[in-house]
C-alpha cells in the first residue's frame, strides 16, 4: 500500500479578517515545495475570498465545521453543500472544541461526516480525551470508541484523515511524549484498519495539540504520524510554515 500523503491542516478558530488574507498568501508562497498537503480552515466567511486569492496555488481551503443536513431551519449553521459551493475542499469535524461546547456525539460527528462526503468534501475527523481520561487510564479506550462511532461506513475508500488532538493539550502549551503520541496513533491505525482493511493504510492519522515550529519535527516524524492540524501557530506565515517545513 502506498504510504499516506502528509498533511498540514491549520484550523483558524474565530480568528481572521480580509487583512488575514494576507498571512494567506505568504503562507501559498511559501508552501510550493512543500513535502505534503498544506490547508488552511478559516472562518466560513473568509472561504470564498480565500479560495479566490489561493487558486493556482498547492494550499487547500477547509471549512471548520459542517451542519448534517443539506438545508433546513437550522439558523447560524452552514450545511457541507454551502462550504463546497463556496469553494472549500476539506472540512474539520468532530473537533474537541465542538464536541465540548456544543456538545456534539460521536453520532452526530458521523451523520456531519457523510453529509460532508454527500458533498463532496474530504473530512478531517477529529478524536482525543480529556486529561481526566488520560489520568484515569482511559485514553485509548476512549480514542478507539471514538473513532469507531465518528467514521460512518461510507467513508470506506473515500479520502479522509483523522486527526488525534489530546484535548488537555490544544492550547495549553502541553504535549504528550513522543512514545504516547506513537502509542495512540497506533491504536487508531489498529482501529481502522479493524474497520476498514488494507485501504486505510493511506488514510493519514494527523496530531493536533500545541504543534509549534520547535516541536513539529519530532512529532510529525513520529512513527504513524501523517501531519498536523494546527491552531494557534496557523495565524502567522511564519509560524505555520515553521511546522510545513519540518515534514
Amino acid at each position: 500500500m502506498t504510504a499516506p500523503k502528509p498533511l498540514i491542516a491549520g484550523n483558524w478558530k474565530m480568528n481572521g479578517l480580509r487583512a488575514s488574507l494576507a498571512e494567506a498568501r505568504a503562507i501559498a508562497e511559501g508552501a510550493r515545495t512543500a513535502k505534503g498537503r498544506v490547508a488552511i480552515c478559516p472562518p466560513a466567511l473568509l472561504i470564498p475570498l480565500m479560495c479566490e486569492m489561493l487558486s493556482g496555488t498547492n494550499v487547500l481551503v477547509g471549512g471548520q465545521d459542517a451542519h448534517w443536513e443539506a438545508a433546513g431551519a437550522f439558523t447560524g449553521d452552514v450545511s457541507a453543500q454551502m462550504l463546497k459551493d463556496a469553494g472549500a475542499q476539506l472540512v474539520i469535524l468532530g473537533h474537541s472544541e465542538r464536541r465540548a461546547a456544543y456538545r456534539e456525539t460521536d453520532a452526530i460527528v458521523a451523520r456531519k461526516v457523510q453529509a460532508a462526503l454527500a458533498a463532496g468534501l474530504e473530512p478531517i475527523v477529529c478524536v482525543g480525551e480529556t486529561l481526566d481520561q488520560r489520568n484515569a487510564g482511559d485514553a485509548l479506550a476512549v480514542v478507539t470508541e471514538q473513532v469507531r462511532a465518528s467514521l460512518p461506513p461510507e467513508l470506506a475508500g473515500q479520502a479522509f484523515s483523522v486527526a488525534y488532538e489530546p484535548v488537555w493539550a490544544i492550547g495549553t502549551g502541553l504535549t504528550p511524549t513522543t512514545a504516547e503520541i506513537e502509542q495512540m496513533h497506533r491504536q487508531v491505525r489498529a482501529t481502522l484498519t479493524t474497520m476498514f482493511g488494507a485501504a486505510s493504510e493511506t488514510v493519514p492519522i494527523l496530531y493536533g495539540g500545541s504543534v509549534k515550529p520547535p516541536n513539529a519535527a519530532g512529532i510529525l516524524h513520529a512513527a504513524e504520524v501523517g501531519g498536523a492540524l494546527v491552531g494557534g501557530a496557523s495565524l502567522k506565515a511564519e509560524d505555520f510554515l515553521g511546522i510545513v517545513n519540518a515534514l
